[in-house]
């Protein structure tokens, strides 16, 4: 059961924000949609967003500027939140930025204290769809994007789900987490010390090890000053062209990893899941 937060009437749809407890993460979750004006007398697919580092579910709906497109394209936006929230989820001990809340990484967590609550990856593949897809007028008709965390939350789920999903896309996306900073920190933290299990939560590596994959379309900025250290995209192209998939990586100069950038480029992005997703 979903409790309506709020609802602004925008481009003819709605944007909402939801609660709801959530049995996955064992606490109470938010998470906003975007319904268009198809969605009054029809169901409509849905385009899943992940976001980043430090944002929540309002990041993507308040800056991207996705509405318009998506309401003439009649595509449902459903934003999640970016970890587990509220009292007794614990945090990084430090504060920092890039661990504990805000930073759930769109994995399983098997480590303590974090097992109890950081179970991302399972509540954006099984339990939010099945609640919105029950409490929404959706069709089972699902794609999935995300920018840098959420880029590379995207990628893993599309890549291990086969059929689940009929195109991902991503803007900046950690490419290949088990060889950059980001990556080793969340990783150690949530699933300990052996690298065999980080592997599957690793796009350049699934994408090699099952050699197929949705539509997928992936946008990065050259003026990113995460690109070098943390992204690496050169090797998720590099897997791209040895596995021969059906994917764009394209490169934007100038471009950061600001949600400026996102903005520039959502609506080549929305009409891209829009092929997919009739």
């Amino acid at each position: 059961m979903i409790n309506k937060l709020s609802e602004t009437k925008a481009f003819g749809g709605r944007q909402m924000r939801f609660e709801h407890e959530s049995n996955t993460l064992n606490c109470t979750m938010q998470f906003s949609v975007f319904l268009p004006p198809q969605a009054a007398n029809a169901k409509v697919p849905a385009l899943y967003w992940l976001s980043g580092l430090t944002c929540t579910d309002e990041n993507f709906s308040s800056k991207a500027g996705a509405q318009r497109v998506a309401a003439e394209l009649g595509i449902a936006l459903i934003i999640p939140d970016t970890s587990p929230r509220g009292e007794g989820v614990p945090d990084d001990s430090d504060g920092a930025y890039d661990f504990g809340l805000g930073a759930g990484f769109y994995v399983n967590a098997t480590q303590q204290p974090w097992a109890k609550h950081y179970h991302m990856y399972d509540y954006i593949v099984k339990e939010l769809p099945e609640l919105v897809e029950q409490s929404l007028p959706l069709t089972s008709a699902r794609s999935i994007s995300g920018h840098s965390m959420g880029g590379h939350g995207a990628l893993v789920m599309a890549l291990r789900n086969k059929g689940m999903y009929r195109c991902v896309s991503a803007f900046a996306p950690i490419c290949h987490p088990t060889q950059c900073p980001w990556g080793h920190k969340a990783f150690s933290g949530y699933l300990g010390d052996d690298r065999d299990d980080w592997q599957a939560y690793d796009a350049t590596e699934l994408l090699l090890k099952h050699r197929t994959a949705p539509p997928m379309l992936v946008s990065q900025g050259e003026a990113d000053n995460f690109l070098a250290e943390q992204l690496r995209p050169d090797d998720l192209g590099q897997a791209i062209a040895q596995t021969g998939i059906e994917a764009t990586l394209e490169r934007h100069e100038g471009y950061d990893h600001s949600y400026y950038f996102i903005a520039s480029f959502i609506e080549q992005h929305l009409h891209f899941h829009a092929k997919y997703l009739k």
